[in-house]
């Protein structure tokens, strides 16, 4: 039986990374998210980000830097334009939309002193809500989209070494790290879009989109992205600052929906643990 060529083997790897970002998109369009369950999605992606930003993005940085000092302050500029670019839309987390069913007493602390003109004060609070959501599913859908380019870049490259006899299983290993982790990424920029108000197909055009980045970044290698990669500090840069931006959208934007939702506080710490170990596993299997 002939083997597969180089070739053919990396389209059929990217046809798989393609399928399982897909399939991540997808299956959060396929849920009737209620509040309840949105909340939910939305702590397990906190738990994701802060381990792509500390397990992921942080020591690839490093790596490419080769200065932990340099690093870290890329990591803080990244957190600190984040930070304040939600600033900048008057961000406010503890608003709800009029009417949901999950509105309780345990948010009283949102109607305190002010009674008079509280109606007009939640409406101008939950769009400034929806512009500050936006920043984040467009951050992260961004950071998101750097690496899998990245993954596109490690699977070719990987599986030209093991075409010229060169750990032959690392195109394998590669491709299985890669496709293990893209239905969580595809999830995560998919929830941050329901959690902002976005249409069904506004998430499919996007799920869409964000499926080809490691495909391309595959294509990239083969017309000399991989040698600008490896000889430019500039991933490292780009990479500490999507670190410091996804920290700031976990810190500010995610986490505190936690810690409001004081009813569902177990299921929803249960759901931040759980997309903290996935980061943990993939980190380990990487």
């Amino acid at each position: 039986m002939t083997a597969l060529s180089p070739s053919w083997l990396l389209v059929i790897y990217c046809a798989l990374v393609l399928l399982a970002s897909l399939a991540g998109g997808w299956l959060l369009l396929l849920i009737h998210l209620t509040h309840t369950r949105l909340q939910t999605a939305v702590s397990f992606v906190a738990g994701l980000m802060l381990g792509i930003a500390l397990l992921h993005f942080l020591p690839d940085a490093e790596e490419q830097l080769h200065s932990l000092h340099l690093t870290v302050d890329w990591l803080l500029g990244g957190f600190l334009a984040m930070f304040f670019v939600q600033r900048f839309f008057h961000f406010h987390h503890h608003d709800l939309p009029e009417g949901d069913p999950e509105d309780c007493c345990e948010h009283d602390h949102a109607h305190g002193e002010h009674d008079h003109g509280h109606e007009h004060d939640e409406h101008a609070h939950t769009l400034a809500d929806k512009s500050a959501k936006q920043l984040s599913w467009i951050g992260t859908a961004l950071g998101l989209t750097l690496h899998s380019l990245l993954d596109g870049l490690a699977l070719a490259a990987a599986v030209a070494a093991g075409a010229q006899g060169h750990a032959r299983l690392a195109g394998l290993g590669v491709a299985l790290v890669v496709i293990l982790h893209k239905p969580f990424d595809a999830m995560a920029v998919s929830t941050l879009m329901a959690a902002s108000g976005k249409s069904h197909f506004s998430r499919h055009v996007l799920n869409g989109l964000f499926a080809l980045a490691s495909p391309i970044g595959a294509a990239l290698f083969y017309v000399g992205a991989s040698h600008f990669a490896a000889n430019t500090p500039l991933l490292g840069y780009a990479l500490g600052f999507c670190a410091g931006s996804f920290l700031c959208i976990a810190s500010s934007d995610l986490l505190p929906e936690l810690q409001f939702h004081s009813h569902d506080r177990f299921k929803l710490s249960v759901a931040l643990i759980a997309g903290l170990a996935v980061a943990i596993i993939i980190g380990m299997f990487e």
